[in-house]
């Protein structure tokens, strides 16, 4: 079974940063036609005037994984593989079933599971510290150089991301960036998950501007796809070099850095 998981995993959206990367379950294969076509293109006269992020685009979640090594020798990649996939699982069924649980216990929820699936005792302490990573976390080199480019040129900037309140404002601090960002979006408002269009809506609604002028910059091939039914122009960082997603619609724009939105959105504001 965790063979089959891995294999899938690695199909659909890679294992590098030993598995740190949102996955996408089978049931979510079949949204392009409950979707219908991709929604239309901005029109030609509407001008960026925001940036939505999703976290990871800006928080770097390799030490994560690489902690999970240190506490378990060999077995880390699996921890983190398993862990990572099923705490994107657990959001998407919740979404469905209509029984929120917040992405903090969401995520440790998803380490227990890993932890029994290939049987391993973690102890309270271990644990502890797992979770304990996500509240550390430290921004990309290339982060604080873009934001600034970014707001140098006038564009209003904001997280929209499934962290916790909590989990963003620890990332923000550990990582330096505090005061940059206009709206610090958590879809826990929301009590819901991305792709779900009522999480999409906040930065709409927090802004105060049209779909067309609100980029959403996503680190998953999942979340773009989302971001861009939902209607926003989308840029998909794609840090790790992964196939697009099967899902009937792409990112206006791929890259592999923040320095490659600033182009993207310079372009276009």
């Amino acid at each position: 079974m965790l063979t089959n998981r891995r294999e899938f995993l690695h199909r659909v959206t890679g294992t590098a940063a030993a598995g740190f990367l949102g996955s996408v379950p089978a049931a979510n294969t079949s949204c392009a036609a409950q979707h219908g076509p991709a929604p239309p293109r901005p029109a030609a006269g509407s001008r960026i005037k925001a940036v939505a992020f999703d976290a990871f685009p800006i928080f770097d979640p390799r030490p994560i994984a690489a902690l999970a090594e240190e506490l378990c020798p060999g077995k880390g990649a699996l921890l983190s593989e398993a862990w990572r996939t099923r705490q994107f699982e657990y959001t998407w069924l919740r979404v469905a079933s209509h029984e929120y649980a917040d992405f903090w216990q969401v995520t440790a929820d998803a380490l227990v599971f890993a932890e029994r699936a290939l049987a391993l005792d973690l102890g309270e302490e271990k644990r502890a510290r797992l979770l304990g990573a996500y509240l550390d976390l430290r921004a990309w080199p290339d982060v604080l150089p873009a934001l600034g480019a970014l707001r140098g040129a006038g564009i209003r900037l904001s997280f929209l991301s499934n962290f916790t309140p909590k989990m963003l404002g620890a990332a923000i601090e550990s990582s330096g960036l505090g005061g940059l960002f206009e709206h610090v979006l958590s879809t826990d408002r929301a009590r819901t998950y991305k792709p779900d269009p009522r999480a999409y809506r906040m930065a709409l609604d927090a802004f105060g501007l049209t779909r067309e002028e609100i980029a959403f910059v996503a680190f998953a091939g999942w979340d773009a796809a989302g971001a861009r039914w939902f209607g926003y122009p989308t840029f998909w960082v794609n840090r790790l070099g992964l196939p697009p997603e099967e899902l009937g619609v792409s990112a206006d724009a791929t890259g592999v850095s923040l320095s490659d939105l600033v182009e993207f959105v310079k372009e276009r504001a």
